[in-house]
């Protein structure tokens, strides 16, 4: 059993009311969820200030509360602390509760616009064909060895994800590779953690719904790379113009990788088809199952992590061209008579979208026609919705614009908002269909044998969320579903 005073060491106290010699049953920072002898934590979030709801946690039994505001009344059997920030005291608390987790396992975090999830899922996969037990936090599933835990955010909130971070330390992980989304970093939901490296991807537009400008969403991401020790390494691609901004500040070991110029681990590209890669990586010649310039640098990334991190390059060339890719990543199936080719990917930002369609041309063996169907998530950035129009209708010889997440948005409006981006000189390129399983339905109606389809925008995602309720949706089995109805 933790007392308050285990829970709050590291913390940045202002003052305190009772006595910190409490016991403290269990962390929450939502008051529907507080049991008596818990603690609570009182964050300013997004949408609601969890010190408006004080008096519930209260009321239901809270042992303590952890807040930047006392409240005006105070209860004589409760102890209040008043801290700096409740987000950052929330993760360094929650570290203390279960034990620091993150600093009894080799803790690795990637951040960037695109390819964070297969960066981490290959790190997961590659530790574990080496022989280790390995923990993954994903947008697409958590993981602890073979046991998966479903994930409902990129990174989870600084309580949840030192208790997954502690089943698996609990469990024998010797290693954690988890995506560290711009949100969470803002957020704080990453404070506390010790890491043992960080890997930047890229940056481009993405998520200015809630960063408001580019420069903050850089600033942001860099933020963590300025706070990682001088004891883990920083590694970061050198063909991204961001990509040396990251390391400026950072104490950390600075190391690069690069398709383009001189870096630390070196890559290039000598064939890129169907059958996968073929790169020379520091001088070594090696086949990759994985399909496309943009996992190049995915590879790259993974190949010099695991090297900092103490790995023999030999063994790790050979389990790496072994692995494929994360769910939803470039998954491609491929119809039996007409040898359509479908493509589901999850990118759904025009610098994804973009590359995607660049790994598609580059597949290309003659006239075949690439059919992208595409849409938009709703209450998110809407100033790329014209732009991931305009890139898929330049890219493609079919686009149908169809729904995504619409949310509680219009999805009709959604769409509109994308045509708008349409050239008019390329309109009749062109198709809207609202209902997405319609518009894979016409995709392929509309292709002709060896056609290109791309389904872009949810990849992993099983499911469709419209005006608050998830409808069951996966794109890959639709598209399975039609071209079997199709070859009938």
């Amino acid at each position: 059993m933790k007392t308050l005073r285990d829970i709050l060491y590291n913390v940045n106290i202002v003052a305190v009311k009772g006595s910190t010699d409490t016991a403290v049953n269990a962390l929450n920072i939502d008051s529907r969820a507080v049991k008596p002898g818990d603690a609570f934590i009182a964050i300013r979030g997004v949408h609601s200030d969890g010190h408006l709801f004080i008096d519930k946690a209260v009321l239901q039994g809270a042992a303590a509360v952890i807040c930047e505001e006392l409240p005006a009344q105070t209860a004589d059997n409760v102890v209040y602390v008043q801290v700096n920030s409740s987000t950052t005291a929330a993760g360094v608390i929650a570290g203390n509760f279960y034990d620091n987790p993150s600093h009894r396992v080799q803790l690795v975090g990637v951040t960037g616009t695109n390819g964070k999830t297969t960066i981490a899922t290959l790190l997961f996969k590659l530790f574990g064909a080496l022989g280790y037990h390995c923990g993954l936090l994903s947008t697409v599933q958590n993981q602890i060895g073979d046991k998966i835990v479903p994930s409902t955010h990129t990174t989870p909130d600084p309580i949840h994800l030192n208790a997954l971070l502690a089943d698996m330390v609990n469990d024998g992980c010797d290693y954690v590779f988890m995506e560290v989304s711009s949100h969470a970093i803002h957020q704080q939901r990453i404070a506390g953690l010790k890491f043992a490296g960080g890997i930047f991807s890229n940056i481009t537009h993405d998520h200015l719904d809630y960063h408001k400008t580019f420069d903050e969403y850089i600033r942001v991401k860099k933020s963590w790379f300025d706070g990682l020790p001088a004891t883990a390494f920083a590694l970061t691609n050198l063909d991204d113009k961001r990509g040396s901004v990251m390391l400026q500040n950072t104490r950390a070991k600075k190391q690069t990788y690069s398709l383009r110029t001189v870096a630390d681990f070196k890559g290039k590209i000598l064939e890129n088809n169907l059958t996968g890669l073929i790169m020379m990586i520091n001088e070594t010649e090696v086949h990759f199952r994985l399909i496309g310039e943009f996992n190049a640098y995915n590879l790259l990334a993974v190949y010099g992590a695991a090297t900092l991190l103490g790995q023999d390059k030999a063994r790790v060339l050979q389990a790496l061209s072994d692995l494929s890719g994360a769910e939803g990543r470039f998954d491609y199936i491929v119809s039996p008579n007409q040898r359509i080719i479908g493509i589901v990917d999850y990118a759904h930002t025009p610098d994804a979208l973009l590359n995607v369609l660049a790994t598609i041309k580059n597949l290309r063996k003659g006239n075949e026609q690439v059919i992208t169907v595409v849409g938009c998530g709703g209450d998110r950035d809407t100033a790329k919705r014209p732009v991931m129009a305009e890139v898929a209708v330049e890219r493609s010889d079919r686009v149908i614009l169809t729904s995504d997440n619409p949310r509680s948005e219009d999805p009709n409006e959604i769409i509109r908002q994308m045509e708008a981006g349409v050239p008019v000189h390329l309109k009749k390129k062109v198709l809207s269909i609202t209902d997405r399983k319609e518009a894979i339905k016409t995709a392929i109606s509309l292709a002709n044998p060896e056609d290109i389809i791309l389904i872009a925008g949810k990849g992993h995602e099983k499911y469709q969320e419209i005006q608050g309720v998830k409808h069951p949706f996966d794109d890959k089995q639709v598209l399975e579903e039609m071209m079997r109805m199709m070859e009938k």
